[in-house]
């Protein structure tokens, strides 16, 4: 498939960990390589890197871009969003530079686990996404449950607070 200008429709990777030395955590590595495939087969126009400065420098969305760039995306395609610091941020934040590049709609990259809450976020921005979620390579099975038990209150408490409402 080829890059067609017209299509506008922009990956989001949400940020993940970034380990000390800047290494990216093997979440944040599949998602950006994830996002890379979906730009490398035309399914996207270009990638926003989504994150801020956790507890070890550079930002997530710097070693995101730093991860597209190394597969073959060129870096007119990739933005930089790298103030946020939570999956309401990241969309939020992301959200106007997706107005900024005339993108209808967006393609959430993020893992199984944490895509319903990242779903229910955009939605309620008032924003067109679906989701595109890489296998879970790189991590333990019980690495995973944990993230799911993590993310199940997660995505309770964000229901209950209504976030991602204007």
């Amino acid at each position: 498939m080829t890059h067609n200008p017209d299509d506008r429709q922009i990956a989001i990777v949400l940020g993940a960990a970034v380990w000390p030395g800047g290494e990216p955590s093997p979440s944040l590595r599949r998602r950006a390589e994830h996002a890379a495939k979906l730009w490398q087969d035309g399914m996207v126009s270009a990638i926003i890197g989504s994150g801020g400065v956790g507890k070890h420098p550079p930002s997530e969305a710097q070693v995101i871009a730093d991860i597209c760039r190394a597969k073959g995306v060129p870096e007119a395609c990739i933005l930089q969003e790298d103030k946020a610091t939570t999956t309401e941020e990241n969309l939020r934040f992301s959200a106007r530079l997706l107005a900024e590049h005339g993108a209808v709609s967006a393609v959430l990259v993020t893992d199984a686990y944490h895509a319903p809450r990242a779903l229910l976020v955009a939605r309620r921005l008032g924003m067109k996404a679906t989701a595109s979620c890489p296998k879970m390579t790189g991590t333990t099975w019980r690495r995973v449950i944990k993230a799911w038990m993590r993310e199940i209150p997660a995505l309770i408490w964000y229901v209950l607070h209504g976030k991602g409402r204007p």
